[in-house]
Parts: structure tokens; C-alpha cells; sequence
């Protein structure tokens, strides 16, 4: 059975940018690394992205999704890059039925591009471009126990060779970088450590859920749209053991961010 992933997916095109990337060289080792940790290879990877929301649930279904570039301010070349690994129809589907039967409407969305917190931790893991990548969206409420239900719902797909990452950031608010945010990212950071890696399942649920009651959590998360897809990975492995798999004190010049791996 495969493990599932909540990932830091880093700022933007990092990975397009030699001084940005230079930056992030713990997290390039780490996303790097993320392949080599698993006991087989995936037939495909489900990517819930903090970059992708809809009121109703959905699945990217395109064979050969494009590109969405949601970021901004950016060098002009990082608006020209490619990331062209196949989609699946075939595992979009599965993907549906799975939440469907869970009692989530979802929609089958032919049109939708990767964006940047699909693709960039994916250049880096699998830059031959060459794995399977599918996409499923936030539900825009943001509530962690339905999207702890999706997790769960989507639990077989880590029997049927699916690897499931959630892609986020465990810190983010985009208006505090630098060392202002020292502290209260390392009080987050610590608090999430503490939920995920040293309590009991049924102590991490509800710890999990009631995240606004963590030390700074408005301040690291003033909208939880990043955090929000540690709960689908969560909820794919909720009684999994817990690793911590990327740590570093001092990203955009003083943010704690980490990754971990549930199983």
C-alpha cells in the first residue's frame, strides 16, 4: 500500500528560477527524495493542489492537460515553461466514483492545466515527465472534516498503485516574510509536528480539525487554502504513522515550513 504526502510546494516557479531554487535546496532534496521512499512505483500521482478550488468537487480528466500559470510578477519565461506528463482518464474516473459514492458531487473537468502546486514539486520528483498526473480540487468551504471525508473516500486508491500528495504550504501568508514571520512560523510548525507525528489518531483528528485554535494559526494560515490539502492526505491514511520528510527554519528569509509522509 502506498503511502500519502502533504507537501510544502515551495513559492511559484521556483524551480524555473536559479536564484529562488538555490534558495529552496532543502526542498528540492526532499521532493527529490519522495520516489525513492516508495516500496513501488506509482501507476499514477493524485494531487490535491491549494491552487485549485470549485464549489462542487472536481476531477481533471484531460489525456494531455496544458498549463495554467497562476502566479504573478514572475520572470516572462516562467509564463512559457512546460510540464507535459500524460493525464489519465482512466484514474480521473476512478477518482469520481470513489468521492461520488462518499456522497460528493463532482464534475469530470477535461479543460483544466496544471498549475504551479501540481507542476513544480512534479519537475523536480518526476522530471522526465513521464507519471501519470491528475488533479482534484478543494471544495471551496475549506472544512476540514469534508475534506478529511474525501481523503477518506479516496483510501483504496493507495491499494490500486495511486499516490496521493497534498500540495500546499505550511505556512502562508503571502503579506509576512522574512524574519517578522520567524516566530510565529516556528510556533505553527511546532504545534503541527505535535499533532501529526506525537498524538494518537483520535487525538490528531480532533487537534486537526479545530487547527484556528493552534498557536498563530491565523497568522501563518489568514486563509487555509494551503493547509486544507494536508487534511485530504490525512484523511487517506488517518491511522498511519507519520514521518516528517522536508524541515527548514529558514525559508523566505525566516519561515519554518516541513512536509510529511503518513503511513
Amino acid at each position: 500500500m502506498l503511502p500519502t504526502y502533504y507537501i510544502s510546494h515551495g513559492g511559484g516557479p521556483w524551480p524555473y528560477m536559479p536564484d529562488l531554487r538555490a534558495m529552496l535546496a532543502t526542498l528540492e532534496t526532499a521532493l527529490a527524495d519522495m520516489p525513492n521512499q516508495l516500496t513501488e512505483k506509482p501507476k499514477a500521482i493524485l494531487m490535491i493542489s491549494g491552487h485549485w478550488e470549485t464549489k462542487k468537487l472536481a476531477v481533471q480528466s484531460s489525456p494531455a492537460p496544458g498549463m495554467e500559470y497562476d502566479y504573478y510578477g514572475f520572470p516572462e519565461h516562467t509564463y512559457q515553461v512546460k510540464y507535459q506528463a500524460p493525464g489519465s482518464p482512466e484514474v480521473a474516473a476512478r477518482v469520481a466514483e470513489l468521492v461520488s459514492a462518499a456522497g460528493f458531487p463532482v464534475d469530470l473537468d477535461d479543460k483544466k492545466g496544471f498549475d504551479h502546486g501540481a507542476f513544480t514539486p512534479m519537475v523536480i520528483m518526476y522530471p522526465n515527465e513521464d507519471m501519470p498526473l491528475i488533479q482534484l480540487s478543494l471544495k471551496s468551504n475549506l472544512d476540514p472534516e469534508e475534506h478529511l471525508a474525501m481523503g477518506r473516500a479516496l483510501r483504496p486508491l493507495r491499494e490500486e498503485g495511486v499516490l496521493i500528495i497534498g500540495s500546499g504550504l505550511s505556512y502562508h501568508n503571502l503579506g509576512l516574510f522574512g524574519p517578522q514571520a520567524k516566530e510565529p512560523s516556528a510556533e505553527f510548525d511546532a504545534w503541527l509536528q505535535t499533532t501529526l507525528m506525537s498524538s494518537s489518531p483520535e487525538l490528531r483528528h480532533e487537534r486537526i480539525v479545530a487547527w484556528e485554535n493552534a498557536p498563530q494559526a491565523r497568522v501563518c494560515h489568514p486563509r487555509e487554502d494551503h493547509l486544507i490539502p494536508l487534511m485530504v492526505a490525512l484523511g487517506a491514511a488517518e491511522d498511519a504513522e507519520t514521518t516528517r520528510v522536508y524541515h527548514d527554519k529558514n525559508v523566505f528569509g525566516g519561515v519554518t515550513a516541513s512536509s510529511f509522509r503518513f503511513d
